[in-house]
């Protein structure tokens, strides 16, 4: 996964956890961010062919600093929403 600003800035790249989470990521402060997924490099690990090899989401981050970001995935679709 990586973590990067649309208006510049250092991108923070993490690897989930064997939960799929990632505790902290940080300082993230208020603005526009991208997460992409290298969902292809995930299922290639597990020896299948993937339709997609990454999934990327645009989202805002106000003012509150706690996101949950669920991203649901198969081999051949993604899908996320914001969580509680």
């Amino acid at each position: 996964m990586t973590l990067s600003r649309t208006d510049g800035g250092n991108p923070v790249t993490q690897e989930t956890d064997a939960d799929g989470r990632i505790a902290s990521l940080g300082d993230v402060s208020a603005g526009t961010y991208r997460l992409s997924f290298d969902v292809g490099a995930y299922y290639k690990k597990k020896g299948l062919t993937p339709f997609l090899d990454r999934f990327t989401i645009d989202f805002h981050v106000g003012e509150s600093r706690t996101y949950h970001i669920p991203l649901l995935m198969s081999p051949f679709a993604c899908s996320s929403y914001r969580g509680s």
